[in-house]
């Protein structure tokens, strides 16, 4: 590669549905770091890995140009990044496949998604089993030097390093760079309007480009506990209305605003609103304009399409003389 910047690369799946806890748990972090001008990003939507757990074409299409919308809106620059899909690049599929002839089961079956489904005596698939293998493939293409990840995904990471590793011994050639895991620091967890951990799982969420009504209706939900002290001055305050609150006001600001307002629950939700409702507001108009353009979707993913194959074919053309079969 041309680029001297070291490479980072990250696939986020098509969920779709995002909530404030994706974004101020991970994705303004992650954005910040693809920002901070220290890497060549290259980002992709990891269709092929959401096979997995969807299965219908039009569902499909519609969470892969939600999930890009997001992105764009919550601050990924494409004139920045290598924004496309996994599924535009045939080099992550034929990467995979190399490398499961090198692969063991065993090996496989000490993956954490694996031993978790097993465990919970889930019907297994085959995608699901194998995973770890064209996430390998994802990351070694572009010569990654880092992948960011949360702390429970470093085995990931290990992985591709393994893999990376075995293929040059085995076939005596220098052609894959070993990534390192980035942990994101200062990764927040964000409680849900019921306390717990922000979950779609939990029904606890509040959407990330929720109308300020349905954003009102969801903080006035939330459930308060003043059984502890919040502030630094000892204060009794709302605890999940607090800890939501310190997500886009400095916990000196608050402390004020919380001694003012002790024990009125309901104004603090009230100005708890108020912020997230200025914080949110220009990310949400943001995401409502690309609605209306889905045109520029498709320009942003055809760019990286064209930009993301030339980089992985010159690296899978490495691969196949490797291998022996170019």
């Amino acid at each position: 590669m041309t680029d001297a910047k070291p490479v980072l690369v990250s696939g986020v799946k098509p969920t779709g549905d995002l909530h404030i806890g994706n974004y101020f748990g991970a994705m303004r972090q992650f954005v910040e770091l693809t920002k901070s001008g220290k890497y060549r990003p290259f980002i992709f939507v990891a269709d092929y890995h959401a096979l997995n757990s969807i299965q219908d074409a039009e569902e499909m299409r519609r969470r892969t140009q939600e999930i890009v919308m997001a992105y764009l809106a919550v601050g990924l620059d494409p004139k920045e990044i290598t924004f496309f899909k996994q599924s535009d690049v045939p080099a992550h599929t034929e990467l995979c496949w190399i490398f499961d002839t090198i692969t063991t089961m065993p090996y496989l079956m000490r993956a954490h998604a694996f031993k978790d489904a097993e465990a919970k005596n889930r019907e297994i698939n085959v995608g699901t089993f194998n995973y770890p293998m064209l996430m390998a493939a994802d990351i070694l293409l572009y010569d990654a030097a880092i992948v960011p990840v949360g702390a429970d995904q470093k085995q990931h990471i290990e992985i591709a390093r393994d893999t990376a590793e075995k293929f040059n011994r085995i076939f005596k050639a220098d052609v894959f760079t070993l990534p390192e895991p980035y942990i994101m620091p200062d990764v927040a967890v964000v409680p849900g309007t019921d306390g717990q951990k922000m979950s779609k799982s939990y029904g606890n969420v509040i959407p990330l480009f929720a109308a300020r009504d349905e954003l009102a209706k969801c903080v006035m939900g939330i459930v308060t506990d003043s059984g502890d002290p919040s502030t630094s001055s000892g204060q009794v305050a709302p605890q999940n209305v607090y800890a939501m609150h310190k997500l886009v006001r400095s916990e000196q600001e608050l402390e004020s605003i919380y001694n003012e307002h002790r024990g009125n629950y309901k104004m603090l939700k009230e100005l708890l609103i108020e912020d997230l409702d200025r914080y949110l507001a220009p990310i949400r108009a943001k995401y409502e304009k690309l609605k209306q353009n889905a045109g520029l979707v498709d320009e942003v993913l055809a760019n990286g399409k064209t930009e993301a194959r030339a980089i992985s074919e010159a690296k899978i053309e490495q691969v196949r003389k490797a291998i022996g079969v170019a």
